[in-house]
């Protein structure tokens, strides 16, 4: 009798535990997995990208052994840029691609579920709006420049596979591409450069048009945009200065960037500053901006009903 006894409060207690540990650990991966099913679009836009700098890159190899026929006339700067140029231009097309696709994503993510007001059925759920935030969040500053990282390296060497491929009909050899091209170099810098500026050094304009997007309730692109504008034109007739915009521009261009000597951010020969741009008090500051941002974001979530 006291074994059965004993027995029943266990197998009561064992469901609250495993609904105890659900509850800690799964909203916030199902969250994530929730924008990822609901925006397609963040890993479609790289893969697009892809299929077209791919397509436009076929199409050049038709004329590239004509132009490779005067590689050994040229110095070795323009040995480089005759062959790294289809590698550069789609290297800063998946920087623009992921620019527009966290942009895009940044302003409509608290706006969106207000506007179709779908906010009802998902406040209705045991999920924080701190994590809901937070999910979101996560996409511009991690999973976008994660999934661009992947797509933009995988399509540069599937480039190099194709151009060596023509290499025959140009009589040049595989040694004299690779040397110039680098492309090793070129994917791990073009990895730090989208990690380092577009998520981390970029990561206040995210938490600003989600801070927008949490509030607004008509036309967040304008509320996003305009006051900065506003700001810039004000302090320029009033003052005669240019300190919001210079700011501004400091820090769309990529400030310390941890790039140097170099005017495209993947030239082999530019230099890495990792130290200088971690401790740089640019990105702590705007990093602080982005926390107070998201905070922002989390209240107005909660008390903003759908439009």
């Amino acid at each position: 009798m006291n074994t059965q006894s004993n027995a029943l409060p266990e197998s009561l207690e064992t469901p609250q535990v495993q609904t105890h540990i659900l509850s800690t650990t799964h909203p916030f991966f199902w969250s994530l997995r929730r924008e990822l099913w609901e925006n397609r679009y963040i890993y479609l836009a790289p893969l697009a990208a892809a299929g077209m700098i791919l397509f436009v890159f076929l199409i050049s190899l038709i004329r590239m052994p004509y132009r490779l026929q005067a590689l050994p006339t040229l110095d070795p700067a323009k040995q480089r840029e005759l062959i790294a140029a289809p590698y550069d231009y789609a290297a800063g097309f998946f920087m623009g691609i992921q620019m527009l696709v966290g942009i895009v994503y940044s302003l409509d993510c608290l706006y969106g579920e207000r506007r179709d007001r779908s906010i009802l059925f998902w406040k209705s759920l045991p999920v924080s709006d701190t994590t809901t935030v937070l999910s979101k969040a996560i996409v511009p500053l991690a999973i976008v420049p994660l999934i661009t990282c992947a797509v933009s390296v995988a399509t540069l060497w599937i480039m190099l596979v194709l151009n060596r491929a023509m290499l025959p009909a140009s009589g040049q050899t595989f040694a004299v591409v690779w040397t110039q091209l680098a492309l090793t170099e070129v994917s791990g810098l073009l990895v730090y450069h989208l990690l380092a500026v577009h998520a981390l050094w970029h990561a206040p304009f995210y938490g600003w048009f989600m801070a927008v997007s949490s509030w607004a309730r008509r036309a967040p692109f304008l509320w996003a945009f305009v006051p900065p504008l506003a700001v810039i034109a004000v302090e320029k007739i009033l003052f005669g200065t240019s300190h919001f915009a210079d700011l501004l521009g400091y820090r769309l261009r990529g400030g310390p960037a941890a790039m140097q000597h170099s005017d495209f951010p993947i030239d082999p020969g530019m230099q890495l500053t990792p130290g200088r741009f971690l401790t740089s008090s640019g990105l702590w500051t705007g990093l602080a901006f982005t926390g107070i941002c998201l905070f922002l974001a989390m209240r107005m979530r909660r008390y903003r009903g759908p439009n």
